[in-house]
């Protein structure tokens, strides 16, 4: 007989999946090394627990309204004359109106996306195993930064995470973005979730590379 989990005890979507995501290298599953992100990857959400110093993207001119995805990864130029990033996020979408407020976020816009990364995260190390601290693996910057390190978006690719009826509508009847890509909410919350064959192919072809017929 299986043993029965008091209610109490079950985790939200969100909050089991970022704790599967902390797990998660600092580059991406299946991202692919190229001419066309030559930069460093980096995770950026979800981050130590105990630091609320993590980068997120907002509009420019906003200073009240962010968006924090569940998870996010950057991808830093690596020219301190062309500064950008590349992100991915992963979001977890526990519903119908969940998942049409996220992909709201991160519609086409005329206005620029940046990514905001607090000068506390660029100072620490990445992990208890680093020997640097991130600024300085990021390459993008020349000396040890004094202020926060603001950068506009260069590319956006969002994974969204999906209960199974969902998923199946909208592979069923949705047309997705051409930065959009989507899997079962399980692939996310699997404890090594990030060596499933078919997550690395998922974000390989999450890629600018993939868009062309030879990928330099």
């Amino acid at each position: 007989m299986g043993v029965s989990v008091p209610v109490h005890t079950a985790k939200p979507l969100d909050e089991l999946v970022r704790i599967r995501l902390r797990r998660w290298p600092q580059r991406p599953p299946g991202a692919m090394r190229t001419g066309r992100q030559p930069g460093t990857w980096m995770r950026a959400r979800p981050g130590d627990i105990a630091s609320p110093a993590q980068p997120f993207l907002k509009f420019p001119g906003s200073n009240t309204f962010r968006t924090i995805p569940d998870g996010l990864w950057l991808h830093f130029s690596p020219d301190p004359d062309d500064r950008w990033a590349d992100i991915l996020c992963i979001e977890a979408c526990g519903s119908v109106t969940n998942l049409q407020d996220k992909r709201a976020r991160f519609a086409p816009s005329t206005t620029s996306l940046l990514v905001v990364c607090p000068l506390k995260w660029m100072l620490d190390m990445a992990g208890p195993e680093e020997a640097t601290p991130r600024w300085h693996q990021i390459r993008l910057l020349r000396d040890e930064p004094a202020e926060p390190l603001v950068l506009p978006v260069r590319d956006v690719r969002v994974l969204y995470g999906l209960k199974a009826r969902h998923y199946a509508s909208v592979a069923r009847s949705q047309l997705p973005q051409p930065h959009e890509y989507f899997c079962p909410i399980e692939a996310l919350t699997a404890e090594r979730g990030f060596e499933d064959p078919a997550m690395v192919a998922l974000i390989a072809r999450a890629s600018t590379a993939s868009n062309f017929m030879t990928p330099l």
